[in-house]
């Protein structure tokens, strides 16, 4: 039972958000009430913190049926252009606050919990984040499920419901590691299971060729089973739906297994069917881990896929009548955006099901599909593009690998020769299939063939597209465009006023409050060992298998370790590595923020999220002319942001010319001093060699030419240095940043998307409340 609070607390929790309305405030206790005793099953002698949550999480979820129910109504009854954002990532976090501040209910859900005698706080902290995503391009579906919301478009996300999201991160003795993230072990109040609507989904099997088309035979069988989240718009009475998968072994047994002793291994076998949604991106550095994930990416389109055509069959709520045949009209009534290259199967997942199927002809299925698709790339990176072995296709999705040979040879290859006789160089760079060694898919190929229109998430990314694969663009109908990578102000702009609390409370380690707070998002090692006036907090995750990043890691904790336990130095200068970043603490950290450190090497960065946050929250950013930072400065004003390094011209002239890192490193005493401290273990004694992969890498291998920045980067932190101590001209900026971060509104963005490339016209039109008359 939860310790009733004190007179200090109940004066510390008094609402100063408006004062709530008698009759809901009642309707809400009685309510969290009626939930703790019959969904709980539960009195208040022996709940705890936990039931409370869920209580107040039923009770709230209550004010959506209604809303969520009409709202899927009305779109049935005016039958809109629907938009479907498929992602193999959704970093949703937490629901209860965002749920109260859309549904208007927060007061009195304040005003409620406080009569009840309970911490609102205490409360919201109970709930898991869900982590279905490792960073900015799962945030980025989350805050656009928002934004769809509060635009009244009839928009539904599409992804997996993963058993395990992004693993918890622990820092044990200096060292990463990872925990199991078993988000749902409590269960999930907001989900609705929806078992009349699982979908079969095949794997491995044949193809057989027929007069009469093609059949995909002998295949193994997996079961879709979806689970739906209301996603509110903001105060419009509008609910979308976030339908995330999960996988299901088929319920069929032979009896004759049985009978034999072969029950168990049967039972076994249905884990690993229903492993596809058990975990967040496996480590792909091993086979299995890539068959795995090949196998998250079609699952996901394949089920999306069918729910897709039989809603656009269908007429009526409820109604599983056919009443739809004519699939010419499907890009008028249906929208499918790719987040990036994970779903781009629904590509020849969908000319499947036009052709083999619907017996389409091919290049009336072909026009279908190009219309309907749309792709956001979100990576130049080369390690980051997925290209999948020909072999494990064959095996895994013979018929799409079929698919893809006839759309490279009908659609690209011949199309490319016509236009460009005898360009074989040409038709090699554009082909969906890489040769040389072991053939591979190339999916950002398919998706840009494939696509009537192609994005990147920040100009100079979409400016560095349209440079590489500009062969493309004037050899097929699809449009170049520039969207923002933007976030949602409702989740991301959070009251700063208990964050220094926060900080003192949940580190181990004191610091001066009027040092400034400085948040790494991107890692550059030697800073740490040239300053003397900042707080730096350092947050990041590196997947299991990354040994580079988790080494960095290490050395970010070991420079800690000294840093932090130096007399000399103090409290002037402390070294904080928050663990297990994810949106909650986000959350906390961003508005306790002063700098935020935005340092990537120009032309490697697509976009960037927390760069917006930290600018909507009032941190100043230092940091190169890549992703968001280019138009940021260009909002706030040049003057505003403290801008350094090398701009994209620069490195490809570097890269032209050759980097050479000893020549930074022989010419700047501080830069090699700082190299051979890390070299020669002062920060590791016990194990002097303990980063020599790092400064290996940094010496010889460094793609990202950090030293080249180095010297500009330390002049620019001076700059940094000397405005802080001038607090009114520090403000200042502050003010222009916070005003200039309107146009980074997902809102914005999800606008722009609606109109030029979906073909649907946003609204702030409200839609009537479950309790006005229709």
């Amino acid at each position: 039972m939860s310790k009733p609070l004190s007179d200090h607390d109940r004066k510390k929790q008094i609402s100063v958000r408006g004062l709530a309305g008698v009759e809901n405030v009642a309707d809400l206790k009685k309510n969290f009430n009626r939930h703790l005793h019959f969904t709980l099953v539960k009195d208040r002698n022996v709940s705890t913190k936990r039931d409370y949550y869920f209580a107040l999480a039923h009770t709230v979820r209550d004010h959506l049926v209604g809303r969520w129910i009409r709202t899927q109504q009305s779109y049935y009854e005016k039958d809109p252009k629907r938009v479907y954002y498929i992602s193999l990532e959704f970093y949703m976090g937490r629901t209860l606050q965002n749920t109260m501040v859309n549904l208007a209910l927060e007061n009195a859900c304040d005003e409620a919990v406080y009569q009840l005698g309970l911490d609102m706080e205490e409360l919201q902290e109970m709930e898991e984040d869900a982590g279905l995503g490792n960073g900015g391009l799962g945030r980025l579906a989350a805050c656009f499920l928002d934004s769809m919301a509060s635009l009244g478009l009839a928009a539904y996300g599409y992804g997996i419901r993963y058993e395990f999201g992004i693993f918890n991160q622990k820092i044990s003795n200096g060292w990463q590691v990872e925990e199991a993230d078993d988000w749902l072990r409590y269960g999930n109040p907001w989900e609705k299971a929806r078992p009349e609507y699982m979908r079969p989904v095949h794997f491995y099997g044949r193809t057989e060729h027929h007069p009469d088309g093609v059949k995909w035979v002998d295949t193994q069988v997996v079961l879709a089973l979806p689970y739906d989240t209301p996603v509110p718009g903001y105060r419009n009475n509008i609910v979308n739906t976030m339908r995330l998968w999960s996988a299901k072994a088929p319920c069929e047994f032979n009896l004759k297994d049985f009978n034999v002793g072969g029950y168990i291994q049967a039972v076994l076998d249905r884990n690993l069917a229903e492993n596809i949604s058990r975990v967040l991106y496996p480590n792909d550095n091993f086979f299995e881990g890539k068959e795995l994930r090949l196998k998250q990416e079609y699952f996901v389109v394949a089920a999306t896929l069918q729910d897709i055509i039989r809603r656009f069959k269908a007429s009526k709520f409820g109604s599983r009548d056919i009443v739809r045949t004519d699939f010419s009209s499907l890009p008028d009534k249906v929208a499918i955006q790719l987040n990036d290259t994970h779903p781009a199967l629904a590509i020849p997942e969908l000319m499947r099901v036009l052709v083999d199927e619907e017996k389409l002809p091919w290049e009336k299925a072909w026009d279908i599909c190009n219309k309907t698709c749309a792709y956001t790339n979100h990576t130049v990176l080369p390690e980051a593009l997925e290209r999948w072995p020909i072999d494990l296709f064959q095996t895994l999705l013979p018929r799409h690998l079929e698919i893809i040979y006839e759309i490279n040879l009908c659609l690209l290859l011949q199309r490319v020769s016509s236009l460009y006789p005898g360009d074989v160089d040409r038709m090699r760079r554009m082909s969906l299939i890489e040769e040389g060694g072991q053939k591979r898919v190339n999916m950002a190929h398919l998706c840009i063939v494939g696509s009537h229109a192609v994005n990147g998430v920040a100009r100079i990314h979409s400016d560095i597209l349209k440079a590489t694969v500009y062969v493309f663009k004037h050899t097929y109908r699809n449009s170049m465009l520039t969207r923002d990578l933007n976030i949602h102000p409702p989740e991301t702009s959070v009251d700063p006023k208990n964050n220094y609390d926060w900080r003192k409370g949940d580190l181990t380690i004191s610091c001066d409050l009027n040092a400034v707070r400085c948040f790494f998002n991107s890692f550059v090692v030697f800073e740490f060992l040239v300053s003397d006036d900042y707080v730096l907090l350092k947050s990041s995750q590196a997947a299991p298998g990354y040994h580079t990043a988790k080494m960095i890691i290490r050395l970010i904790t070991a420079i800690g370790e000294v840093v932090n336990n130096d007399p000399v130095v103090g409290d002037r200068l402390k070294v904080i590595f928050l663990e297990n970043y994810r949106v909650t603490l986000a959350e906390k950290a961003i508005p306790a923020s002063d700098l935020s450190e935005q340092i990537s090497t120009a032309g490697t960065e697509a976009s960037g999220t927390g760069n917006m946050k930290f600018m909507l929250n009032g941190a100043l950013t230092i940091g190169t002319m890549d992703g968001a930072n280019v138009e940021m400065a260009e909002e706030a004003g040049d003057g505003n942001l403290f801008i350094f390094g090398m701009r994209v011209e620069d490195v490809d002239a570097m890269d032209a010319k050759g980097y050479n890192a000893s020549e930074y490193y022989n010419r700047i005493p501080e830069l090699k001093q700082a190299i051979d401290q890390i070299a020669g273990g002062f920060f590791s004694p016990k194990q002097p060699d303990l980063f020599k992969d790092i400064v290996n890498m940094l010496m010889h291998h460094d793609r990202f030419k950090v030293f080249a920045d180095y010297e500009d980067y330390i002049k620019c932190q001076e700059k940094v240095s000397a405005l802080y101590m001038k607090p009114k001209e520090w403000t200042k900026k502050v003010i222009h940043n916070i005003a200039g971060s309107g146009k980074f509104s997902s809102d914005r963005t999800i606008s722009q998307y609606a109109r030029e490339i979906w073909g649907v016209e946003p609204t702030l039109e409200k839609l009537a409340a479950p309790d006005d008359p229709k």
